[in-house]
């Protein structure tokens, strides 16, 4: 069943490759949806897909090579039936 969840991710966040790891853990994982950065050094991201997927594209994402998680929001999002692909945003 597909689900769709928004993250919001706290910590050692952007400036480390965070966007991309995502993009690549999210391509892996057949997953669509983007990634952005906000302006108060968090990164959003909303995720849709399979909820083991989501669950394997969070932890790849949190085990990126410099990421620091200290803290995470989630929360579930209607699905988006014509979402195709997943991308960074600016």
């Amino acid at each position: 069943m597909t689900k769709r969840y928004k993250f919001r991710f706290f910590g050692s966040v952007q400036g480390v490759g965070f966007r991309y790891t995502a993009r690549h853990a999210a391509n892996r994982y057949r997953l669509t949806g983007y990634v952005k950065n906000e302006y108060d050094g968090s990164v959003t991201c909303e995720v849709q897909g399979n909820e083991a997927e989501i669950d394997a594209f969070i932890t790849t994402v949190r085990n990126g090579r410099y990421i620091e998680i200290s803290s995470m929001d989630r929360t579930s999002l209607p699905v988006e039936e014509d979402e195709r692909s997943f991308e960074v945003r600016y």
